[in-house]
């Protein structure tokens, strides 16, 4: 059977996703105590702050690397943010939307939810929980608007402004309003929170399905990807197995080429056809079949490749000293996001 020689792939898959969820953890504690010596007022043990922290600034890593093209420099504040983003994009174009299948925290979170949700369904229902198509496309298009409604805000600026704006303190101190907004969460951001939590319960992937403008970019690159999954017509039985395992709701049994910006790449519709070389991973040009088993390797090694080289550019911390960032903290809440100062 075709699904045993797959086996590993999900065994694989989920392991990746619980380094990057303890990679993220581990970031997260290290950036508590970065904080707890900015709130001392460098009084108590100085412990180093995370670049790794940066993936969370994804306005800035955009910003950085538009002014990146426009100049060829790369800006020295949160500058592992801009190669964090570079890894993402490349990740997503060689193998699609696999960012959000492989590596994000809160896609595994969502996707345990998800499980979770399913089971609950199933029990009730007999089957999951699929919002019908007059609902689920115009919810999809949300998160392509607040997309556009940041790209809009970015494309148009010169590197004059991209550069006083990266230069700014709201910009330095954007990392630490970020950590604060989770550490001292409001009891509407919380509200807000539990509602997604219990709305991804009964639609699975509530909030990256709909909500999160990363996925929306990641899935126009997914589009443009090289290794798409293919089906082939001559050996496929139409049992559906692939579909009913799509997390995404793809209908996988119906394509040729699946080519969709919500396949996240996770392989499940793969590992799932009981027919031998009827559904595979293959390049677009030339057709080369891509083993899946290797998939979660491929993506890791492509991504910590151009994180080492930001690290060997010297491009991986940031240049803001431990005087200016005490300097910056006491007056952080009174800087102004839409001017940056």
């Amino acid at each position: 059977m075709k699904k045993s020689s797959n086996s590993n792939t999900q065994n694989s898959r989920f392991y990746i996703q619980l380094f990057f969820v303890a990679l993220t953890t581990w970031i997260g504690v290290e950036f508590y105590f970065f904080v707890g010596w900015l709130e001392s007022g460098g009084v108590a043990e100085f412990t180093s702050r995370p670049p790794g922290a940066e993936a969370f600034l994804p306005i800035s890593s955009l910003m950085s690397l538009l002014l990146y093209f426009k100049t060829g420099v790369i800006h020295p504040v949160h500058p592992a943010g801009l190669f964090i983003f570079v890894a993402i994009l490349s990740v997503s174009f060689i193998f699609g939307k696999s960012f959000c299948g492989w590596i994000c925290p809160i896609g595994f979170i969502s996707e345990m939810i998800g499980d979770f949700g399913e089971k609950i369904q199933k029990k009730i229902f007999k089957r999951k929980l699929v919002l019908p198509k007059f609902l689920d496309y115009p919810l999809r298009s949300l998160k392509y608007l607040i997309l556009l409604f940041f790209v809009y805000a970015i494309i148009g600026m010169s590197s004059t402004a991209l550069q006083a704006f990266l230069d700014a303190p709201y910009n330095v101190m954007s990392d630490i309003k970020m950590y604060e907004f989770f550490a001292k969460i409001s009891q509407f951001s919380l509200i807000v929170i539990a509602s997604l939590f219990i709305l991804s319960v009964v639609i699975r992937n509530f909030w990256c399905r709909y909500l999160c403008p990363y996925g929306a970019l990641l899935g126009f690159f997914s589009l443009l990807s090289f290794n798409k999954i293919k089906r082939n017509t001559e050996t496929c039985t139409d049992c559906k197995a692939c579909t009913v395992v799509c997390p995404s709701n793809i209908k996988v049994h119906k394509y040729k080429t699946v080519v969709s910006d919500e396949c996240v790449s996770c392989m499940q519709c793969v590992d799932a056809c009981p027919e031998p070389n009827t559904l595979d991973l293959k390049t677009v040009v030339g057709k080369k079949k891509f083993d899946t088993k290797y998939i979660g390797y491929t993506i890791l090694i492509i991504y910590f490749l151009i994180l080492g080289i930001g690290v060997a550019t010297n491009n991986w911390d940031n240049n803001v000293s431990k005087e200016e960032y005490l300097k910056l903290y006491p007056d952080r809440n009174s800087f102004d996001h839409l001017s940056g100062k």
